[in-house]
């Protein structure tokens, strides 16, 4: 009884988890702009305008890819872009080199 009633909803609640954590990241970059901007400023001295154009990109990035998964739209191109933003903070964070983070 319980399934037949749940069904149809748990297609929306599986994509939802599997894209929670870069809806949790790009609502907290954010809430966090200027931080996230100094950081990069800062590890990579770029500029506060290249780093802002990284925040932006990785901020649009993550947001668009979950609104089109959750949407059912372009669901295969919105996981090569979430798959890119993953790339693209692979190299800017330096966790290339983190051997326990990425063990983790």
């Amino acid at each position: 009884q319980f399934l037949r009633v749940t069904k149809q909803y748990l297609p929306h609640v599986a994509r939802l988890c599997l894209i929670s954590t870069f809806l949790e990241d790009g609502i907290r970059m954010w809430f966090q702009w200027s931080e996230q901007r100094d950081y990069i400023d800062g590890t990579w001295n770029c500029g506060y305008f290249l780093a802002s154009v990284f925040v932006f990109i990785n901020l649009f990035g993550q947001l668009s890819g979950c609104i089109l998964v959750l949407s059912r739209n372009f669901v295969q191109y919105a996981c090569f872009g979430l798959f890119g933003i993953i790339a693209l903070q692979t190299i800017a964070y330096s966790i290339l080199w983190d051997l326990k983070f990425l063990m983790r």
